[in-house]
């Protein structure tokens, strides 16, 4: 889910790149049933960087809505039911925002009104067609580059920089902060007020991805904040997890119909570093690296869904998907948080990957495996660019597989 998704993508590269490779024997799946027909079926739009939307900055309103509207119409002509829409992509809004500009990847210029409500428009197209749209936000990543000087003038970054810091070439808003945890609810949730959105979606930025030979500079929040833990991780874990619970909280007091759902990295943690963890051998755990307990989420219920991203190939000797989804089943076994799987489908075809991204009916392969699996309510494709596309078949395999019909809406 998700990495600008340029970024997001990156990332993901990058982690894998972090893995050891010895072998890991596969986790046998689960035979409790199939998932029901009404599950999920999504596909992420990222806007950051344009990586699926628009396809460039400075289109204008109308080639924007028509780019918009072509990704709504191919999910549903893929008999999808969901569309997560980025609009948050780097503290900015695809909405009129009163807390912060519009974004620079509609214009090219941050704080330009594009001169149309890309957010609004999307809400309704989207529930003209039969499609849930979920609204997603990235908490904390404030720029993608390093210079608080190029952010919008006036920009909540520039009036206050104490809340920024500035890790691995980019800018980020501090967890740490009380005030930064207030205003980043109170800017995601004025979309939740004013739209009639289906879910509220987060993807995998909570402290930012680990930079090798770089530290992330919250030394004075800790101190000020910190009083009272064990240590410093223990500390930034609450936060996120202080987010995650009080944004859960005020979604349901906002609108109480939407969802809220996180796409987290597929890994909490290895089962070498905690015996509760998967049969991985991951570079990255989200627990330890990130400070986001996503199992503890799941199994404590403060979220409705959630989307691990295993974008790895059944049989991947360090992140086995198959071993994987068996985990996370076992996971959301017992509790009232949905499973969905999130699908690497722009690996499928590209040259650089393995052999089996190779193999047009690995996906499909995918969603059979994880079909047995009671607990998987669905699955959802990274990403839309790459639907287009379908470099190799792969989702058109998918959906003459498992979506032969239209598919009902995922509640």
């Amino acid at each position: 889910m998700r990495m600008g998704r340029v970024s997001r993508r990156a990332f993901a590269v990058a982690a894998l790149s972090a893995f050891t490779m010895m072998p890991q024997a596969s986790a046998a799946p689960g035979r409790e049933g199939r998932a029901p027909a009404s599950g999920m079926r999504g596909v992420w739009l990222a806007t950051v960087a344009n990586r699926d939307w628009p396809s460039k900055p400075g289109l204008t309103a109308t080639q924007q809505r028509a780019e918009l509207i072509s990704h709504l119409d191919r999910a549903v002509r893929n008999r999808l039911n969901t569309v997560i829409f980025q609009v948050r992509p780097t503290a900015d809004a695809l909405w009129p925002s009163p807390y912060e500009p519009w974004s620079q990847y509609l214009t090219g210029t941050q704080g330009k009104d594009p001169g149309w409500d890309p957010l609004g428009t999307a809400v309704r197209e989207a529930h003209a067609r039969g499609l849930e749209l979920h609204a997603w936000f990235n908490p904390y990543r404030v720029a993608t580059h390093a210079d608080p000087t190029r952010l919008a003038a006036g920009h909540p970054a520039r009036r206050n920089p104490h809340w920024v810091v500035t890790y691995g070439g980019k800018l980020y808003y501090n967890p740490g902060l009380p005030e930064v945890r207030a205003f980043v609810q109170n800017a995601m949730l004025d979309a939740v007020a004013k739209y009639p959105v289906d879910g509220v979606h987060f993807d995998d930025y909570f402290y930012p991805y680990p930079v090798a030979g770089q530290t992330f500079d919250d030394d004075t929040a800790y101190e000020e904040h910190g009083v009272g833990f064990p240590n410093r991780a223990a500390w930034r874990r609450d936060n996120i997890d202080m987010l995650v619970r009080e944004t859960a909280d005020r979604i349901k007091r906002v609108r109480p119909g939407a969802r809220f759902g996180i796409s987290p990295f597929g890994v909490w943690r290895n089962a070498a570093t905690d015996p509760l963890g998967s049969q991985t051998r991951a570079g990255v755990q989200t627990y330890d690296d990130l400070y986001a307990d996503t199992r503890t989420w799941v199994r404590e219920s403060w979220i409705d869904y959630i989307v691990p991203q295993l974008y790895w190939n059944i049989g991947f000797a360090a992140a086995d998907y198959a071993g994987l989804v068996s985990w996370w089943a076992d996971v959301a076994r017992g509790s009232a948080t949905r499973l969905y799987v999130g699908e690497a489908l722009y690996k499928a075809g590209d040259p650089a990957q393995p052999a089996a991204w190779q193999d047009p009916a690995e996906l499909s392969r995918h969603l059979t495996l994880a079909g047995e699996h009671a607990q998987v309510r669905g699955h959802v494709f990274f990403a839309a660019k790459d639907m287009a596309t379908d470099r190799i078949g792969a989702m058109a395999r998918v959906v003459a597989d498992h979506y032969g019909q239209p598919a009902p809406t995922p509640r």
